[in-house]
């Protein structure tokens, strides 16, 4: 999703809500009108408080939004189909409508006037569709005019269907793609070369005849580097696969992670609220695991250390210091060079580990506090901070060190489409016993799946596995 889709998106939230507010203030408004209801053959029988009534209003329109957001009206692109957005409208209007009447059936200190609730229902449906078609007039003007949330399409094939769809794309600028470069074979190392001189948001495959293989590394790539993948089909396939139309022609597209758009946005609210009560709930361990920290040995008690985030962006992960201090591999420490070429002999000598990853056996550095705290993963704690300051997530792979991620293989960079995690599958499932290929294929499960209450039942697993011993110590 393009950041300008996710901006009209996220600002069609508070714009719905006004559009229903204001079209249940005009329903009453009309009702406080004489004139107006006698000639509807509607006279006013009895009054109630605008103060009463406007409260009820602003504790039912969440509810609406709720219901538009379930119907999916904030998948927002300029290049949707307003009489489909207009038709889903209606029917989540209807929706919420049905669930006031029985509300008011079953509340009956509530007011009931049906002219105020068939109004607000006629009226708040009118609202909406007027208010969204005028945010996507200035949406489709900036496609057209500034450029803004132009697709940059790059098409792949040699068939009449690339040049099919190249000429629908030139006819129709409504359609928001902009064809960079068109090639007659699905080369990766072409691809590349394209993205890096042009740039690439999407891939269409227009000739379905190349190999599985090749189709599995341009996927990889793709899923890498965010660029969306459709192909146009043979034959229909499902699963992780989304169903579209390009002006008539039936195209499927790859999905890379339900982690875009509001579910990235409905991702970071739980990481914001879960840390927050992670903070303030193991607050009394961090206090004692510093002290402990501070007393057992010389050094700070927060132990800063370089990692790879997401998008391949270099952030500091948090953690309290389980090592001496002039064992540290930190700018920090003033026997830096000491502590690597250590740390280096130990990773040939005693790494448990096979892969990019490092795991090492009887670990010579940790402090007596420091050898408790890393089996328990109490050293772990420090990164709520982390997650609550946006460079990682509650749930995700692992954050890895730059020389870790410089001996990944292509596919494993699919790691760093998302930020790493305090926890993740990998950590649930076998934690640090497992090769990392069996690591990856866990966090590529989770990439390719996740939900919020994938992220839940994650977070209630990493609860018990906190107190089991590990392996390999």
């Amino acid at each position: 999703m393009k950041r300008s889709e996710l901006f009209f998106s996220a600002i069609q939230v508070p714009v719905d809500f006004l559009m229903i507010v204001l079209a249940a203030i005009s329903a009453f408004a009309i009702r406080n009108v004489p004139e107006i209801m006698i000639n509807l053959g509607r006279p006013k029988l009895y009054t109630f408080s605008f103060e009463s009534y406007i409260k009820i209003i602003l504790i039912a329109t969440p509810f609406f939004i709720l219901i538009y957001a379930l119907e999916g009206l904030y998948n927002i692109r300029s290049t949707r189909k307003f009489w489909k957005e207009t038709l889903k409208i209606f029917t989540a209007t209807s929706i919420g409508l049905v669930i006031i009447i029985v509300t008011i059936f079953l509340k009956r200190e509530w007011f009931s006037s049906r002219f105020v609730i068939l109004a607000t229902w006629g009226l708040g449906v009118f609202y909406v569709v007027v208010a969204r078609y005028f945010i996507q007039l200035f949406q489709k003007w900036l496609l057209r005019k500034k450029g803004i949330g132009v697709y940059r399409l790059l098409l792949i094939g040699i068939n009449g269907k690339m040049d099919t769809i190249a000429k629908l794309i030139y006819q129709n600028r409504n359609l928001g793609y902009k064809v960079v470069d068109k090639i007659g074979t699905a080369s990766l190392h072409v691809i590349k070369e394209i993205k890096e001189q042009k740039g690439i948001d999407e891939i269409i495959l227009c000739e379905p005849s190349i190999t599985d293989a090749e189709q599995e590394k341009i996927i990889d790539y793709c899923a890498i580097y965010n660029i969306k993948f459709k192909f146009i089909p043979t034959t229909l396939q499902t699963s992780k696969y989304e169903i579209g139309v390009l002006s008539g022609e039936p195209l499927i597209e790859i999905r890379n992670t339900p982690l875009d758009g509001w579910g990235r946005i409905l991702k970071r609210a739980f990481d914001i609220t879960a840390s927050i009560f992670g903070i303030v709930a193991t607050s009394p361990i961090l206090i004692l695991t510093a002290l402990a920290i501070k007393l057992d040995s010389e050094g700070p008690i927060i132990y800063k250390n370089e990692r790879i985030g997401n998008d391949g962006k270099k952030f500091f992960v948090y953690k309290f210091r389980y090592m001496k201090w002039d064992f540290c591999v930190t700018k920090e420490n003033k026997k830096l060079e000491e502590a690597v070429k250590l740390e280096k002999e130990l990773i040939e000598n005693q790494s448990v580990r096979r892969g990019p990853l490092y795991k090492i056996k009887d670990d010579p550095r940790k402090t007596r506090v420091g050898k408790f705290i890393e089996k328990y993963s109490i050293d772990e704690l420090p990164q709520f901070f982390n997650v609550f300051f946006g460079s990682m997530s509650l749930v995700g792979p692992r954050p890895h060190q730059k020389r870790e991620v410089e001996k990944y293989m292509e596919y494993h960079r699919r790691l760093l489409t998302i930020k790493p995690g305090v926890t993740g599958m990998a950590q649930v499932s076998g934690r640090s016993d497992l090769d990392f290929e069996d690591e990856y294929k866990l966090d590529l499960f989770y990439i390719e799946n996740w939900s919020l209450w994938l992220d839940i039942q994650i977070c209630l697993k990493t609860v018990g596995v906190l107190f089991r011993k590990r392996k390999n110590l």
